[in-house]
């Protein structure tokens, strides 16, 4: 059995890139706990989020947990997620909706274990300019929500159709070996069709 501090620290890392909320169940499936235990070491994060007053708390819905921002900082966070609408796309928007036009139908686990940092911010931006949208459910644990690229994604980049997307071996064949080397194929092709997007009206 592990020790409080190393399961917590778990929870913490499976709440961070799970995004949605996690049950129990599920948490002690995974770490191969008691879930009695699992949800005395949930209520005590949760207590220690309030306690030192930290922008993300921990909420409980059903013995599922999750990580939400601090309803006093609403109005900070709608400052900075509404210019999100009249901006052009940003590098990190380009690789995600790379990733997802290349490895669609995909989870936001997938596209964040491409990429190795969390991406709930950039998918809810490209899903508002509808660039992408939610096609399905995963049989994977938890039935994580598939993405794909929609029909707006193929009139901004002029293709009638996803089988008209560059093949990834073609792109591959004209980078040199250093080139391969330094960027993974989504950036790449992102930074490509991002000379082609046109601003969402």
């Amino acid at each position: 059995m592990a020790g409080r501090k190393t399961i917590k620290s778990a929870i913490e890392s499976m709440m961070f890139v799970w995004g949605k909320p996690l049950d129990i169940k599920e948490i002690a499936e995974v770490l191969n706990e008691n879930r009695n235990e699992i949800y005395v070491c949930c209520k005590e994060l949760q207590d220690e989020y309030e306690r030192e007053g930290r922008g993300i708390v921990i909420r409980e819905v059903n013995r599922s947990f999750q990580f939400v921002t601090r309803k006093e900082n609403i109005d900070y966070i709608e400052r900075l997620c509404t210019p999100v609408k009249h901006k052009r796309l940003s590098q990190s928007a380009l690789e995600v909706l790379a990733i997802i036009a290349y490895k669609q139908p995909v989870t936001k686990g997938e596209i964040e274990a491409v990429r190795g940092i969390k991406c709930d911010r950039v998918i809810e931006g490209l899903a508002r300019k509808d660039l992408v949208a939610e096609v399905g459910r995963s049989d994977a644990v938890g039935r994580p929500i598939l993405y794909g690229t929609t029909d707006e994604f193929l009139k901004q980049f002029g293709f009638e159709t996803l089988k008209q997307l560059p093949d990834i071996e073609d792109i591959e064949g004209a980078m040199s070996d250093d080139e391969q080397e330094a960027f993974d194929i989504e950036g790449v092709y992102a930074q490509q069709i991002s000379l082609d997007l046109k601003e969402k009206k």
